[in-house]
């Protein structure tokens, strides 16, 4: 059980205890409105934190060759590598410290994330089925002098801990690549725990 619900539902404990032990107050009263407000704001679903954040489902790209987007193993699933395809139906391309910034890899890697979280909404049809975000490779389109792969990826794993919470915390490859299809700028698969 996550640390954060734990603490709440001690704090509703203790909360309504001091309530029903001691006299009406309203202090007494505050304390349990807030405990029952803080669960509800932490039982939001992974749907309502991208509406909350202005994040609409990407239409998701069709395989570019002899591939499907994801196969379900027990309850796992593995989804393919996809790129940072914008809402005009183009990719963002180039590679990542000569073409572009650090920051605009970062919101290619940040796009790449969505793709994959509407990939799962395809597949799922809810996202509070995802139990575990458990693996990511992100591919960094970049030349031979570039490090810094992982703030690239940051944007794909940032946007998972946002929507997921806990659950979007993963482990992680980031590395850089002499070229990805099409010659877009990120390329990230994972494997995602389901239940």
């Amino acid at each position: 059980m996550p640390l954060l619900v734990i603490v709440q539902i001690k704090f509703t404990y203790t909360a309504f205890v001091i309530f029903i032990n001691k006299k009406n107050t309203m202090k007494n009263i505050f304390i349990l409105l807030f405990a029952i407000s803080c669960i509800h704001c932490s039982a939001q679903s992974p749907e309502e934190i991208l509406k909350a954040k202005e994040i609409e489902f990407s239409v998701i790209p069709p395989p570019v060759a002899n591939y499907v987007n994801v196969v379900r193993v027990g309850n796992l699933l593995y989804l393919s590598g996809k790129g940072p395809l914008q809402k005009n139906g183009i990719y963002i391309t180039g590679k990542v410290g000569k073409d572009l910034s650090i920051d605009q890899g970062y919101e290619a890697a940040r796009l790449t994330a969505i793709i994959q979280i509407s990939v799962l909404k395809n597949e799922l049809g809810s996202l509070s089925k995802v139990k575990r975000i458990v693996k990511v490779l992100g591919m960094v389109n970049s030349d031979s002098n570039f490090t810094d792969h992982p703030k690239v990826i940051n944007g794909f794993s940032d946007l998972m801990v946002a929507v997921f919470g806990e659950k979007g915390r993963h482990a992680r490859s980031a590395i850089g690549v002499a070229s990805l299809p099409m010659n877009i700028a990120v390329e990230v698969e994972m494997i995602v725990e389901v239940e």
